[in-house]
Order: C-alpha cells, then sequence, then structure tokens
C-alpha cells in the first residue's frame, strides 16, 4: 500500500485558480484525489480543471471565500457528491509588497480577511463531523515572509506569521476530533504573483532575490509535493508542524 496515495479522499482547495492552488490541484488529482476547487476566476478554475489527471472527480465553486455567509451551503453540496472531506489546502492568497507609509487599515484587513480569516472560517466548517472523515489534514500556505523580515511586507508577513502560528493553535484544538494541521512556509515560487513582482521592482532587485535562493526559484509543485506528504497517511505523525520549503532561503 501507498502511503503517500491520496486514492479514496476528497482534498478541498481554496485559491485553485492560479499559481500554487492550481499545481495542488493538479497534483493531488494525480496523487488519485477527488476534488473540491474553490475560486473567484471561473475561466481560470475551468483552466485547472483541463489540467487534472483524467477520470478526476471535481466539483467547483465559484466564490469570494470572504464573503462566508453562504460558503456553509456550498461546500456541504459538494461533499454531498463527492462524500466527506479527508484534507483542506489554504492556498488563496493575496501579496503586496509597499513602503510602510503606503500600508493603511484597509489594507492590513483585505490582507488578513483572505490569507487567515477565511481559512480558518473554512476550517470550522470543515471540522464538523457531518463534513469530515474520521481521520483528516489540514494544510495552510504560509510563507518564509511569516518566520523572516522582508522590506515593504509588513501586513503580508504579519498575515502569514498569523497562519503558522494560529495552525499551531488548531492542531492543538483538534486533534481530538482526528484532525491533523500543519502549515507550509515556501519562499519565492515561480508564479503569476512572482512575475508582476519582477516587474514592479527592477531588474537589480530581482537578481538581489535569485540569489537568495540557493536552490534556485521554487517551481508551484515543489510546494504541492509537500502539501501532498502532509495529506497523505505517510504524514500521520505529523500535527502543529511548519514544513519550510524555500530552497534554502532561511538558512542565512
Amino acid at each position: 500500500m501507498n502511503k503517500f496515495s491520496l486514492k479514496d479522499k476528497t482534498i478541498l482547495i481554496t485559491g485553485a485558480s492560479s499559481g500554487i492552488g492550481r499545481s495542488c490541484s493538479v497534483e493531488c488529482s494525480k496523487s488519485g484525489a477527488s476534488l473540491i476547487l474553490i475560486a473567484r476566476n471561473e475561466e481560470e478554475l475551468q483552466k485547472t480543471l483541463s489540467l487534472l489527471a483524467a477520470d478526476t472527480k471535481a466539483e467547483t465553486i465559484i466564490a469570494d471565500i470572504t464573503q462566508t455567509e453562504n460558503l456553509e451551503e456550498l461546500i456541504a453540496e459538494k461533499v454531498t457528491t463527492l462524500g466527506k472531506i479527508s484534507g483542506f489546502i489554504h492556498c488563496a492568497g493575496i501579496e503586496k509588497t509597499l513602503p510602510l507609509k503606503k500600508h493603511n487599515a484597509q489594507l492590513y484587513a483585505d490582507i488578513f480577511a483572505v490569507n487567515v480569516i477565511s481559512g480558518f472560517e473554512i476550517a470550522k466548517i470543515l471540522s464538523l463531523k457531518k463534513y469530515k472523515n474520521e481521520i483528516s489534514s489540514f494544510v495552510f500556505i504560509s510563507s518564509v515572509a511569516g518566520m523572516v523580515g522582508e522590506i515593504g511586507k509588513a501586513a503580508y508577513s504579519a498575515s502569514k506569521g498569523a497562519v503558522v502560528s494560529g495552525a499551531r493553535s488548531l492542531a492543538m484544538e483538534l486533534s481530538r476530533s482526528g484532525i491533523r494541521v500543519n502549515s507550509v512556509s515556501p519562499a519565492m515560487v515561480n508564479t503569476p504573483i512572482l512575475e508582476k513582482m519582477f516587474e514592479n521592482i527592477g531588474e537589480d532587485a530581482a537578481e538581489e532575490i535569485l540569489k537568495k535562493h540557493p536552490l534556485g526559484i521554487g517551481q508551484p509543485e515543489d510546494v504541492a509535493n509537500a502539501c501532498i506528504f502532509l495529506l497523505s497517511d505517510a504524514s500521520k505523525w505529523i500535527t502543529g508542524s511548519n514544513m519550510v520549503v524555500d530552497g534554502g532561503y532561511s538558512a542565512h
């Protein structure tokens, strides 16, 4: 028996329309999972569906996860179709690099709403007996920015630090319900967010960032593979941990 397989597991993934979320969706499908994919952009989510392994059972929810009023109903409907949830990956996230003088209360609120609060709200729904399998695993995508200081990232870093510490508390509380909770902290990964950032900061600054990654910039599937491990039975004795997947970035 392959302990790393996700066969017979239903995994819910937020932010599934691009970047790490799309890659997690594709790699989980290759590992045999059924999927409930959530994103705001229907066109991009359809693209993700087209990349999944053949015969993957997948359902989509087009929704803004910061508007949580009817989210439980939408999830309940998909669970009825695909079966109870064995895993959850919170990939939805927004990143802003701005000097502190350009930060304001609204920016903090917007970033925390997506990166932190919506993920914990979904975890609350999925921790209910009627939606989850006896044993399940929740994975929150954090960032090395939640552990090391980075210029221009006060709000983003604060939100990702909150993900790590919040996930630890969830791990303690939900262990009695058979739920493991961990976070994954990537460094720079080759996604549309990174491309956009590199366009804004100029060649020299981009070169500096590249130098800080001894193994180079990561690919989204590098993060997805770490998530698959944490969702699988191979990691059954791991909870409350933050797995750093950063090409050596935080070893400096």
